[in-house]
């Protein structure tokens, strides 16, 4: 420390660390504990600390809360915590003082290069039995730090978009692999700054919201596997603490610093009018279950944090992971309120989307609420009432909630979208009710709970799976580089090569494969509800047939930009797509069809039968107003159909999009488009979509 510290008692409120008149208050809640001692460090790898502050139980405790008032710390200061009380599993006590923890209200940690999982944990993960010995390795070198920053930013006045759901275009993507390729053109590939680079672009494709995937703090170190090259955690659903953003992804070294990068990240695409969701995780953390490391809660107070079954030496696994945070505890809870507040206050972000979001409608039995407290909480809170919010609204001990989850503050992902989308136009038999719901909001999956189309995320591909390019290019998942011997990710993927497993030179092949990504695309943009689309699906990026990427943190994850020139026409294509939806409000009302608003055709005339198994061929005309009307058909079939097409009157119908033909013909601007023949039936070929509009 430059100067010496002087300390005071210091208050309970508000939990975390923020200065305090001329020093630094420390408020930290551990119910059980017998001592807390703060440490501080110079640099991230020191295992000694250069000052230390033991707390007295008497003076610097009020209630459960720890707290002391420090003179002294500077911005960018390095410290962590130690806690002391009973070691005893079987109560679900884990209290180990050779442990340094990380202050779980941290806006930043320090990076570590050496950070290892082997060196925090107190058991032998080879070992068959279970280790209830407490670990005497002092594991500070191996340990990152918290870090002090109360720096000041210049907002500049800045002011958040706040686009309804019905003007929101959702690009889901992720902060390293979107420019850490050398062709990128980034200035600081795999950074904050490497995002702000490509604002632009996303404004020109037509984007109004990025939703980034986990930028809380977590460790992309991974044990080895055997007979496997080294992985890393690259997805990063497993954080550490949930206010830190990542250090990693910042350009700046210095420590805090990546918390004013961020922000200017933030600031940037406030100016381009894109909003800012973040995939947060509240369901579990990096601590694992009982073989795994003590980094945070677990050595903080870990029969609160975490929800624990009879034996309470294991940990309750509704996330897969290992352990699942006991979101309804009162104290928990309050702490997720606090760093969702702090995101938003703090950070300036628009929204949120909730990974394996059921977990936080569980109690501390592991059994679903009907109004789940924390849930009602978020929805409700004054601070959050303005930004979105997106649920996973499933997890992974079987809970299903879409339709159904919480009120109608919340937005879901529509996994029933994305299959019921992919099998359509796979070919599946007896799928035409289930598309043209689909298009129309799926009113037949929200209605009941009294939601609009607005609550459905509509989506046909994501991190999690195939992207848009390999999902017509791969029959089967090809996961062997994961080192699980592709028994990971999901084999329900509802997709087809058409004739060849992966990359082909056959011509024909590809040609449907670009007829389907069009097709996809086309569905995805013009479907009531919220669209979201894979970051690089706009230029087919691939992942070579990898389903689950969470610890590809290479070339098989990172965006390729030549495939950018490689496929302008599908890039053009999607764009053009985007444009439309803009063009033509009526697709992305926050309301259900009405009767009068559509009506369903089939290709000689009339109703469709919704009832033969292999109809494959639909189309709809819906109206816009008195002298405007939208007429879509979709044929999913391998034959090409003639269809009829209703008299447009004192008017004629232009054609708009066409799948089925090579750029520049498959997608026409706004004003640009060639009229049709409406006396003749259209030739709607094989694998194609095809979109007119009736004008006078």
């Amino acid at each position: 420390m430059r100067d010496p510290l002087c300390v005071s008692v210091g208050s309970p409120l508000p939990l975390g660390i923020f200065p305090r008149g001329n020093g630094v208050n420390f408020a930290f809640f551990s119910r059980n504990a017998t001592r807390v001692r703060i440490e501080f460090f110079e640099h991230s790898e020191d295992q000694i600390p250069s000052e230390q502050i033991d707390l007295d139980p008497t003076h610097n405790r009020t209630g459960d809360v720890w707290h002391v008032e420090v003179e002294g710390v500077r911005q960018g200061q390095l410290y962590a915590y130690r806690v002391d009380g009973l070691w005893s599993p079987a109560e679900g006590q884990r209290f180990n003082f050779s442990k340094l923890l990380l202050d779980p209200f941290a806006a930043a940690i320090s990076r570590s290069a050496n950070w290892d999982f082997a060196k925090t944990t107190g058991y032998d993960p080879s070992s068959p039995e279970l280790d209830l010995t407490r670990s005497p390795e002092d594991d500070a070198a191996a340990m990152p730090k918290s870090v002090f920053m109360a720096k000041p930013f210049d907002w500049a006045g800045d002011q958040l978009p706040k686009h309804p759901w019905w003007k929101t275009i959702i690009y889901e993507t992720h902060v390293r692999g979107f420019t850490l390729n050398p062709n990128s053109g980034a200035g600081n590939p795999g950074t904050y700054r490497g995002l702000i680079d490509k604002i632009p672009y996303l404004k020109d494709l037509g984007i109004t919201a990025v939703e980034l995937m986990p930028v809380q703090e977590f460790n992309e170190n991974l044990p080895p596997l055997q007979d496997s090259k080294p992985l890393r955690n690259y997805w990063g659903y497993s954080p550490v603490v949930f206010f830190a953003v990542k250090a990693s992804y910042s350009s700046r070294l210095a420590p805090g610093e990546q918390i004013t990068e961020f922000k200017e990240m933030v600031q940037a695409l406030h100016r381009a009018k894109i909003e800012l969701i973040l995939d947060v995780v509240f369901n579990h953390t990096a601590e694992g279950d009982e073989l795994g490391p003590t980094l945070c809660f677990r050595g903080i107070d870990n029969s609160i944090f975490y929800m624990l079954p009879g034996d309470k030496r294991y940990y309750v696994n509704d996330t897969g992971t290992g352990n699942t945070i006991n979101a309804n505890h009162p104290v928990v809870k309050d702490h997720i309120l606090a760093a969702l507040r702090y995101w938003v206050i703090e950070m300036h972000v628009d929204g949120f989307r909730f990974d394996l979001a059921s977990v936080l409608g569980r109690d501390q039995n592991g059994e679903l609420m009907a109004n789940a407290p924390l849930l009602e909480r978020i929805a409700e809170d004054p601070i959050l009432r303005d930004v979105k919010l997106v649920a996973e609204a499933w997890d992974a001990a079987g809970a299903y909630q879409v339709g159904s989850f919480s009120e109608r503050r919340w937005a879901e992902w529509n996994g029933r979208f994305r299959d019921d989308v992919r099998r359509f136009w796979r070919g599946d038999e007896g799928m035409l009710g289930l598309f043209a719901s689909r298009i129309c909001g799926s009113a037949d999956i929200y209605t009941k709970s009294g939601k609009g189309p607005e609550s459905s995320i509509n989506f046909v591909t994501c991190h999690d799976g195939f992207t848009l390019n390999d999902l017509v290019s791969y029959r089967y998942k090809h996961n062997e580089a994961n080192g699980e011997n592709d028994h990971d990710g999901t084999s329900d993927n509802f997709s087809d090569n058409y004739g060849a497993e992966g990359e082909t030179s056959d011509q024909s092949i590809e040609a449907i494969r670009k007829r389907q990504i069009k097709n996809l695309i086309v569905t995805l943009l013009v479907s009531r509800g919220v669209p979201m689309m894979l970051g690089g699906d706009e230029f087919r990026r691939t992942q070579r047939g990898n389903n689950n990427c969470w610890c590809q943190d290479n070339d098989t994850s990172w965006y390729d930009w030549s495939y950018l020139q490689q496929h302008q026409d599908i890039f053009r294509f999607c764009r053009g797509m985007i444009a439309f939806r803009h063009n033509h409000p009526v697709l992305s009302a926050e309301e259900f069809y009405t009767d009068e608003a559509i009506r369903w055709l089939a290709p000689a005339g009339g109703l469709p039968d919704w009832f033969d198994p292999k109809a494959d061929t639909l189309g709809c005309v819906i109206k816009e107003d008195a002298d405007h009307e939208l007429l879509m058909i979709f044929n999913a079939g391998t034959n090409d159909v003639e269809f009829r097409l209703p008299p447009p009157k004192a008017a004629k119908w232009w054609v708009a999009v066409d799948t089925s033909r090579d750029a520049p013909q498959d997608f026409f601007a706004n004003g640009g488009e060639p009229m049709v023949d409406s006396s003749k039936p259209y030739s709607i070929k094989a694998h194609s979509s095809v979109i007119l509009l009736k004008r006078k």
